[in-house]
């Protein structure tokens, strides 16, 4: 443990050879215990096969467990019903490619107990594209072609329709089922995160330019996204190190209120790809991935932080410092190696 925590503490915190601020190894520790027993974390990783299989773990990353255990798939993004008592995730052939974008429309839903057992696969590859869950659990969310598609789970029948407002990826339902958020080329941007009235197909822009993943919070006011401002610095060079050109940027974690206001950085880190974003069924917790190189999803890491520490910023990052001078330098504690988290407190999500 305690080895554990002075390397996180070391990795996002101050570099080395710097006093440490509020003794960060024992405020990771801190962490550590509030979201040791805090429920479920379900994950996307890699094998020692070299395929991608779901798993679980304590958002401490402990009790860790291989969900599907297959050679000849993956299973990617996997996601937790509201009652925790089933996940859904998508099913592809391991000669599939693929990308962090475009996954969601790619092989078979497959829904199963939320401990991984009975995994039942719905339709054919390519159906139930972007597939969410409706509050209930009954239904699912889909973005088609033609539009969003509300489905029945017993029957497979499209119940409802409406227009999708330029939504192309990562089509999200609110816990409260009254919107949807996803990100769209519209309002004369590209990669702007939406937000759209499940009722009446109204949308207004939560952020434009350069965003993406977006996902809701519990109370389903606010979204949690990833974004890339233009104009960064990159007075370290840390995009040459990284193999892409210096005027890239870095993506961070923001979180907004549905109309937009109220926006405000998560975490950030000059150097690092910040996704993923997801926070805890209480709100108070936030999880994402953090990687060298944009959609480095093999090489991404696991992390948890406390929202009411926002923002935070790790690393040495003089530039976004620069910019956000308030910034914490955490507690932030690693997980795990892996991708697309999700956390469910539900009753099922334990033990396999």
């Amino acid at each position: 443990m305690r080895l554990f925590v002075w390397w996180t503490a070391l990795a996002l915190g101050a570099a080395p050879g710097t006093p440490p601020v509020a003794t960060p190894d024992r405020e990771a520790a801190a962490l550590q215990r509030e979201i040791a027993r805090n429920g479920w974390i379900v994950y996307s990783a890699i094998t020692e096969r070299g395929d991608w299989d779901l798993f679980r773990s304590r958002p401490d990353g402990s009790e860790r467990c291989n969900l599907t255990r297959t050679s000849d798939t993956h299973e990617l993004g996997g996601r937790f019903s509201p009652d925790g008592r089933r996940i859904l995730f998508r099913r592809i052939g391991k000669d599939t490619k693929f990308n962090h974008d475009r996954w969601g429309a790619l092989g078979q839903l497959v829904i199963a107990n939320g401990d991984g057992t009975n995994p039942v696969a719905q339709g054919v590859a390519g159906d139930y594209p972007w597939a969410s869950w409706s509050p209930d659990g009954a239904q699912v969310a889909c973005l088609t072609r033609n539009g969003i598609e509300i489905r029945d789970l017993a029957s497979g029948r499209v119940v409802r329709s409406l227009d999708r407002r330029g939504i192309y990826q990562q089509l999200f339902w609110s816990p409260n089922g009254r919107w949807f958020t996803g990100t769209a080329n519209t309002y004369g941007e590209n990669w702007t995160v939406i937000r759209i009235h499940a009722e009446t197909g109204e949308a207004n822009p939560v952020h434009k330019f350069q965003n993406c993943t977006p996902d809701w919070s519990p109370d389903s006011k606010r979204i949690i996204f990833s974004s890339r401002p233009a104009n960064q610095g990159d007075d370290e060079g840390l995009s040459q190190a990284a193999g892409q050109k210096p005027d890239y940027g870095w993506t961070q974690l923001l979180i907004a209120d549905g109309d937009g206001a109220n926006r405000m950085l998560v975490y950030g880190e000059d150097g690092r790809h910040i996704y993923g974003g997801a926070l805890s069924p209480d709100g108070k917790y936030v999880l994402f991935t953090r990687a060298a190189r944009d959609g480095g999803m093999g090489e991404a890491t696991i992390h948890v932080m406390r929202l009411r520490d926002a923002p935070v910023v790790g690393g040495v990052s003089a530039a976004l410092r620069k910019r956000y001078p308030q910034a914490k330098r955490g507690p932030v504690v690693a997980v795990a190696t892996g991708w697309e988290p999700h956390w469910s407190n539900g009753p099922a999500a334990g033990p396999k």
